[in-house]
């Protein structure tokens, strides 16, 4: 008696043309694909939640922001926060295509560093012409606060309670710029 190679392969009991298998296949598809529905709607409803959060926190003129589209009003200056599975961060980066442009407004954010440390209340990472996710050359600095996840509800106050410390210290400082 010989024996089937595919179903010794694939274990998932003995059926005619491997259905049981494509049924599995499709099952672990759907699965998949409700995760990824569900991470994006844990990832929408975090930012929602933060948005909510910072709403009544308005500028020193008494304007309305949006913190996640935060404006600096800068060419080539932006405010990122980021917020995945293992890590929330914020971040200050030049984005000016000029490599030289770029080393010259790293250098006069430097030229701030005691100014940013005192205002940020803590130590961030800078960095010069480091590539992003996203393969384009960036300069900047940054902070992030490491062992938090996006998708676990239970760290948002932490994740929300990190964001909005220093992103209101961002504001403050922009304003008195």
């Amino acid at each position: 008696m010989g024996t089937n190679k595919e179903q010794d392969r694939w274990p998932i009991g003995k059926t005619k043309n491997g259905s049981a298998y494509r049924n599995n296949l499709l099952a672990l598809a759907h699965s998949t694909m409700n995760n990824r529905q569900t991470l994006a709607l844990l990832k929408q409803q975090f930012w929602t939640s933060f948005g909510r959060n910072m709403a009544p926190v308005t500028s020193a003129d008494g304007l309305k922001i949006n913190w996640i589209n935060y404006k600096t009003s800068v060419k080539n200056l932006q405010f990122s926060m980021q917020a995945g599975s293992a890590a929330a961060s914020i971040s200050i980066e030049l984005t000016h295509k000029d490599a030289d442009r770029q080393v010259l407004l790293y250098n006069r954010l430097l030229q701030v560093k005691n100014v940013l440390r005192h205002a940020l209340q803590e130590e961030w990472q800078w960095a010069l012409q480091v590539v992003d996710e996203h393969g384009k050359m960036i300069s900047g600095v940054d902070t992030s606060l490491e062992g938090v996840s996006i998708y676990k509800q239970d760290h948002w106050p932490r994740i929300i309670s990190f964001l909005k410390r220093q992103a209101i210290c961002f504001e403050d400082l922009h304003d008195g710029c």
